[in-house]
C-alpha cells in the first residue's frame, strides 16, 4: 500500500513502530489521544496534524478502540500488516501486563483498612487531569480545520451541532456519526469535485 502520510520523518523498521506505540501508551494515563498526537506528529513527525485528524476521523467510525484502530491504519500505512500488527503490539503488550499486574496489586491492597478510600480519591484525580487533556488535545487538533475544503466556520458549526446532539439531545454516537458524519463527508466530496473540475477547465 502506498504512503500516503505527510510527516517530516518516517519510522525504519517495524520493531521501531513497536516501541513507538509501546512508548506512548505507556505515556497514555487517562487517555492515548492526547500522548498520541504529540508523540506521532510533535515529536517524531511521522504524521502531519492533519492526517493525525483524519486517521483518528476514520478510527472513531470503525467498531473497537480508537486508538488501536488508530494504530492498526499508521501501522499499516508504513509497514503493511506487519506494521499493523507491531503497532497493535505495542498499544496492548506491556499497559495488559502492568494492569493486570496493578489489578492484582489493588485487590490485595482493598482488603487493608482505610485503602478503598484513598484508592478512590486517586482515581478521582486521575480523571480530572484526563479531563484536562482531552480538552487540550482538542484546541491544539482544532488548528487544522483552518485548512479543510468547507473553511474553519462551516468546521466549528459542524462541530457545536455535534456537540449539541450528544450533549443535549442525547442521540446515540452512532447516530451522529452516521447522519451528520455521513451528510458531511458527502457535502466534502462534492466541494473536493468541483474544486477538481475547476481545476480541469482553467
Amino acid at each position: 500500500m502506498p504512503d500516503t502520510l505527510h510527516g517530516a520523518s518516517r519510522p525504519q523498521s517495524a520493531a521501531e513502530v513497536f516501541w513507538a506505540f509501546t512508548s506512548l501508551a505507556m505515556q497514555g494515563f487517562g487517555g492515548v489521544i492526547a500522548v498520541a498526537q504529540r508523540e506521532l506528529v510533535d515529536r517524531r513527525q511521522w504524521l502531519s496534524n492533519r492526517d493525525f485528524v483524519e486517521l483518528l476521523s476514520s478510527a472513531q467510525v470503525l467498531p473497537g478502540p480508537n486508538v488501536c484502530n488508530l494504530s492498526l491504519m499508521i501501522g499499516d500505512r508504513f509497514f503493511g500488516w506487519r506494521g499493523a500488527v507491531a503497532a497493535l503490539g505495542g498499544m496492548v503488550t506491556l499497559p495488559l501486563t502492568v494492569m493486570l499486574t496493578l489489578a492484582w496489586l489493588l485487590g490485595e491492597a482493598s482488603q487493608l483498612p482505610h485503602a478503598q478510600g484513598l484508592i478512590k480519591g486517586a482515581l478521582t484525580g486521575i480523571a480530572a487531569v484526563a479531563a484536562g487533556q482531552i480538552v487540550g488535545t482538542v484546541l491544539k487538533l482544532s488548528a487544522s480545520l483552518k485548512e479543510h475544503e468547507l473553511g474553519w466556520p462551516v468546521c466549528l458549526v459542524l462541530c457545536a451541532l455535534a456537540f449539541g446532539m450528544m450533549a443535549w439531545l442525547q442521540w446515540p454516537l452512532l447516530w451522529v456519526l452516521m447522519g451528520l458524519g455521513g451528510l458531511t463527508c458527502l457535502w466534502t466530496y462534492l466541494v473536493l469535485k468541483r474544486q477538481s473540475t475547476a481545476e480541469h477547465s482553467a
